[in-house]
């Protein structure tokens, strides 16, 4: 019997551990961003943590969503005004839009960059347009669905670009270097 409560316990503790990774936090606005790494349809690749300092806006869309088609416009216009100001905006199409390859005319025309897959657990949910929005310290401002008009761009987004990148993380290696 101890022996089979033993095999018991082991596939228990084995499922547990196996399960833990696959439920990853999802991004919620007040909390620190969940990690998430982009492979651009260029091939660079960029994390979370590259972009410390900067406003992230994650937009899912898709071809056949009319809200997408008015807000992408409307979110690439914005990027190229605001990017010197710290604004970066990747657009995910979703699976069920048009195969990537016939997208690369629209993504030559925008400035916006085109992200080809997203590791991290942000989604659309089945909803399109989705957006996430995170500021200069990598916490969630925004997470929901729905198309942005320019009035709630501005009301999101001028607020967080004015504010101050957040200071370099100290590492073991500077903290130890003093001239």
């Amino acid at each position: 019997m101890s022996r089979l409560y033993r095999s018991l316990r082991l596939l228990l503790l084995a499922g547990l551990l196996w399960a833990a990774p696959a439920q990853a936090r999802q991004p919620t606005p007040g909390q620190p961003a969940p990690d998430f790494t982009l492979t651009l349809v260029n091939g660079k690749t960029v994390t979370l943590a590259d972009l410390r300092g900067q406003v992230v806006v994650i937009n899912f869309w898709a071809t056949w969503c009319g809200p997408c088609r008015r807000e992408l416009p409307l979110l690439d216009g914005y990027y190229k005004a605001a990017r010197k100001f710290g604004l970066r905006v990747f657009a995910v199409t979703t699976e069920d839009s048009v195969p990537e390859q016939s997208l690369h005319k629209l993504f030559d025309m925008l400035t916006i960059e085109p992200v080809h897959h997203l590791k991290g657990p942000y989604s659309d949910n089945g909803q399109v347009p989705t957006n996430f929005v995170i500021d200069r310290a990598g916490v969630v401002r925004y997470a929901e669905a729905g198309a942005f008009d320019l009035d709630r761009l501005n009301e999101l987004l001028i607020p967080l670009l004015k504010q101050p990148a957040p200071a370099p993380v100290a590492t073991a290696t500077s903290a130890a270097y003093r001239p």
